[in-house]
């Protein structure tokens, strides 16, 4: 497991080593593969994620009601997440407790359901179980958040 870097702490997740900037002058100097940066909305909604318990997901409107903006602006942020896993986007389903998206697919029903796959994997191993249709199993799972 790599190391995951932040100004201020280390801890171990994965593969790789994921550098997370926390300062405003890491924040603005950080660039995607594709030479874009992250939009403020982008970071508030990353910032949030990143508090969610293992074991727990919210839903994209939970969301927005913390940091603002839309669903579809909290999955298009976390679609284009480059700090995953730190940054645990899988933790994030739709309103009506369905599964949701993960790097660019939704759901069950999506062509190739790698993506689809691969979070209700992940999320299984957290102990988050979801039905055959891909709807949560246990509303318990849904993090309470005290905002």
């Amino acid at each position: 497991m790599p190391a995951v870097r932040s100004s201020s702490t280390s801890s171990i997740l994965k593969n790789k080593q994921i550098f997370y900037p926390t300062s405003k002058a890491e924040r603005d100097a950080f660039r995607r593969l594709s030479g874009k940066g992250v939009t403020q909305h982008q970071w508030d909604v990353y910032d949030f994620t990143k508090s969610i318990p293992k074991g727990q997901v919210v839903r994209y409107a939970d969301v927005c009601r913390v940091v603002g903006g839309s669903p579809r602006s909290v999955g298009n942020a976390l679609r284009n997440n480059p700090f995953a896993p730190y940054i645990p986007c899988h933790r994030v389903i739709a309103s009506t407790l369905y599964i949701g998206g993960f790097l660019g697919e939704w759901g069950p029903e999506s062509k190739t359901k790698i993506q689809c796959r691969r979070k209700l994997e992940i999320l299984k191993d957290e102990g988050v179980m979801f039905t055959e249709k891909g709807y949560l199993e246990k509303k318990e799972t849904l993090w309470q958040m005290h905002n």
